[in-house]
């Protein structure tokens, strides 16, 4: 199959970023199936590998219509020279991360690449230069105007989406409403089809209370918005189950009964995935006209510099991104899913 051109953004140059992406690419291997396009510096690159100490040889380009197909390509962001101080955040790594996210968004709009992946960045950093977003996920979807985009970690064992994300949990449950939630449960159906190949993906979705709201008595909001929304969902067609109490639902193990989770809030999704799948997840973007990817990790600023980053999280945003590619031109093409796996349905025939 035709090599998938993928724009790669640096994230914070005081974080691991740099030198995950470094250490990926010295393996030859992964230029099998895809063209690197690296958004960041060439001499930060220079600088990062001589810390690293590898075997890792790249080009600068111009953009990603300049870059080579059997080549690292990495496209200069910034025309000042930048100061690299490992570990910390600071207003400059903020807007070269900046920088380096809207050169790679100007070659999406040029049609140039056929998808990205964006490496950690440092909210305070960000902040500093001058960024309103929280996240990436609030960036893109502010970007494309898409009012649908929806956050989900995925792994090969679990995945989990969101209906609210980088929101204070002061304000979970003032943004939380029936129709919000049915868009969420809409959104992940579509992705679990598209993106990943389930023919008839079976959905959880959790609880916004502790037990579920204990039928009312540890509040309303599961029985007046989260199971209205999901009993609309089932008239629809969609196989869709809850609300779960979510401490329960993963400590039994309940998780593994279905293709895709659906959480209330950034915490209750993300600590029980991270715990279930750290170094092998990765953190997607549904419903925005590029594929995005990330790794599940952030800047650890901790290790920075210090050539101990687990590359593996990097690794699988790469494969991931590549599946997600694939999968989704063969639905394009067909105009049905084209791998068809079985959903994991059958043992809750009783429900």
């Amino acid at each position: 199959m035709q090599k998938i051109k993928i724009g790669i953004s640096t994230g914070d140059l005081n974080g691991i970023g740099p030198e995950v992406i470094i250490r990926t690419f010295s393996n030859p291997s992964i230029m099998k199936y895809c063209i690197p396009v690296i958004y960041g510096s060439t001499k930060v690159m220079a600088y990062y590998k001589n810390i690293v100490e590898t075997d890792f040889t790249f080009i600068g380009v111009k953009n990603a219509e300049n870059s080579s197909g059997s080549k690292v390509n990495v496209v200069n962001c910034m025309d000042e020279d930048v100061k690299i101080t490992i570990g910390s955040p600071t207003e400059q790594s903020g807007k070269f991360a900046i920088a380096c996210i809207e050169k790679m968004m100007e070659d999406v709009n040029n049609n140039l690449l056929d998808a990205v992946i964006t490496a950690p960045i440092n909210k305070h950093a960000m902040k500093l230069a001058g960024w309103k977003y929280r996240g990436h996920t609030e960036y893109f979807a502010d970007v494309f105007n898409e009012d649908k985009t929806m956050m989900f970690m995925v792994s090969d064992n679990i995945k989990v989406a969101l209906v609210t994300d980088h929101v204070p949990i002061k304000d979970v449950a003032s943004r939380i409403s029936k129709e919000l939630i049915l868009k969420r449960i809409y959104s992940l159906e579509k992705s679990l089809i598209q993106d990943f190949g389930i023919e008839k993906p079976t959905i959880a979705v959790l609880g916004l209370n502790p037990h579920a709201g204990d039928e009312g008595t540890i509040g309303e909001e599961d029985d007046t918005i989260v199971r209205p929304a999901i009993l609309e969902a089932k008239k629809a067609g969609l196989l869709v189950f809850g609300p779960y109490p979510a401490d329960g639902f993963f400590g039994s193990g309940q998780y593994n009964k279905f293709d895709g989770i659906l959480a209330m809030y950034h915490d209750q999704g993300l600590i029980p995935f991270k715990t279930l799948s750290f170094g092998k997840g990765v953190n997607y973007t549904a419903e925005i006209p590029v594929i995005r990817t990330s790794p599940d990790h952030g800047t650890a600023y901790d290790i920075a510099g210090k050539n101990e980053a687990d590359i593996s999280s990097f690794r699988e945003a790469i494969y991931a991104t590549i599946d997600i590619t694939r999968n989704k031109k063969a639905f394009e093409k067909n105009g049905a899913n084209p791998l068809k796996k079985k959903p994991k349905r059958e043992q809750r025939a009783s429900e």
